[in-house]
C-alpha cells in the first residue's frame, strides 16, 4: 500500500494519476486540432474560389446590350429634334433618314463594304507591322540604359506629333501607293506601342525579376517567362493606344492623299463627300469611322482586357 501511494520522484515532484492526467489534457489543448485546420483551409478555398455561374441570356442582354441601344436612340432622337427646330440650314445638318438613304444607296451600289474593308485592311496590316516593330524596340529602350538615354526622348516626341505631319513627307519620299499608308501607320503606331512597353516593364516589381533569374531564367528565356507577363497590363495599355494612333494615322493619310490606285477608303468618302458638298456623306463616312472603331475596340482589345484581368483574379468570370 505503501508503494502505491509514495508516486514521488527523487525531486519530490509527485507525479499521481490526476496530476498526470492533468498534464495531458493540457498538452491536448495546445496541440491544433485536424479538424479546425481543415475547415480553416475549406474556408480560404472558398474565399479563393472565382464564382462561375453563368450570367441568365435575358439579364446579360439587359447589361450589355440594352444601355448602348439607349444611348443611340437618345442620340437619334436629339438629332432629329435638332433639324426639326432647322438649328441651321439643311444642308449643314441632314436629317437621319437621308443619311440612311446614303448607306442604302452605296450599299445597292456595292460599294460600302468596299469603303470599310480597304481601310480596315490597312489599319490591321500597318498596325501588325508596328507590333512586329515597337515590341523589341520597347524591349531594348526598356532594358539597355544607354539605349533608353538615346531613343527614350524622341520616342516621346514623335508620340506627341500629330500623325497628319507625316503625310507630305511620306507622299514626297514614297509616293501615292499603300507604302506611304503604311508608312505613315508605323511613324503613328511605333511611338506608342513602345512607351506602353516602357511603362510595363517600369511597373514590374524587382522581386520577380530576381525571382527569375535565381529559377534559373535567364536572357530571352527571362524575357519571354518572367518580363512579358509581369508587364502584360502596360503593354496591353499601349497596344489600344498604338492601335487608336494607326486608324487616326491611317484616317489622316486618306483625307489628304488621293490616287485611283489606292482606292476610296473611308477617309477619302469622307473627303469626297466635302468634295461634293454632301453631308450626308460626311456623317456617312464619320459613322463608319466610329463603328469601326468600337468594333476593332469590342472585338479585340476588350477580350484580351478581360482575359489579362482574369488571370490575375481580378475579374469575375460570369
Amino acid at each position: 500500500m505503501a508503494s502505491t501511494d509514495t508516486t514521488a520522484d527523487q525531486d519530490g515532484t509527485g507525479t499521481g494519476p490526476g496530476q498526470g492526467t492533468t498534464t495531458v489534457a493540457k498538452a491536448g489543448k495546445d496541440r491544433p486540432d485536424p479538424h479546425d485546420l481543415a475547415g480553416l483551409e475549406a474556408g480560404l478555398d472558398a474565399l479563393d474560389s472565382v464564382q462561375t455561374n453563368r450570367t441568365p441570356l435575358r439579364q446579360a442582354l439587359v447589361r450589355k446590350v440594352l444601355p448602348p441601344l439607349v444611348a443611340v436612340a437618345l442620340v437619334l432622337v436629339v438629332w432629329q429634334v435638332l433639324v426639326w427646330a432647322e438649328v441651321t440650314d439643311s444642308y449643314k445638318l441632314p436629317a437621319p433618314s437621308e443619311v440612311w438613304d446614303e448607306v442604302v444607296t452605296s450599299w445597292e451600289q456595292g460599294t460600302l463594304l468596299d469603303f470599310i474593308w480597304t481601310s480596315v485592311s490597312r489599319g490591321l496590316l500597318g498596325f501588325l507591322f508596328a507590333l512586329a516593330i515597337g515590341t523589341p524596340l520597347g524591349l531594348l529602350v526598356a532594358r539597355v540604359r544607354f539605349v533608353r538615354a538615346a531613343i527614350g526622348p524622341i520616342l516621346s516626341g514623335l508620340q506627341s506629333l500629330p500623325s497628319v505631319a507625316w503625310v507630305p513627307p511620306a507622299v514626297i519620299w514614297l509616293g501615292l501607293n499603300d507604302q506611304m499608308m503604311f508608312a505613315v501607320i508605323l511613324l503613328g503606331a511605333v511611338p506608342s506601342i513602345a512607351n506602353g512597353l516602357v511603362s510595363g516593364v517600369d511597373q514590374v516589381p524587382p522581386l520577380f525579376l530576381r525571382a527569375g533569374r535565381t529559377l534559373g531564367a535567364t536572357g530571352l528565356r527571362h524575357t519571354w517567362h518572367i518580363v512579358m507577363p509581369a508587364a502584360l497590363p502596360g503593354y496591353l495599355a499601349g497596344l489600344k493606344q498604338g492601335w487608336a494612333f494607326s486608324w487616326r494615322s491611317l484616317m489622316a493619310a486618306e483625307i489628304i492623299a488621293s490616287s485611283p490606285e489606292l482606292g476610296v477608303g473611308l477617309g477619302q468618302l469622307l473627303e469626297n463627300g466635302r468634295n461634293a458638298s454632301s453631308m450626308s456623306m460626311v456623317f456617312l463616312a464619320i459613322l463608319l469611322i466610329l463603328i469601326v472603331g468600337i468594333a476593332i475596340d469590342l472585338l479585340i482589345f476588350s477580350p484580351l482586357e478581360r482575359w489579362v484581368l482574369r488571370s490575375r483574379g481580378l475579374l469575375v468570370k460570369s
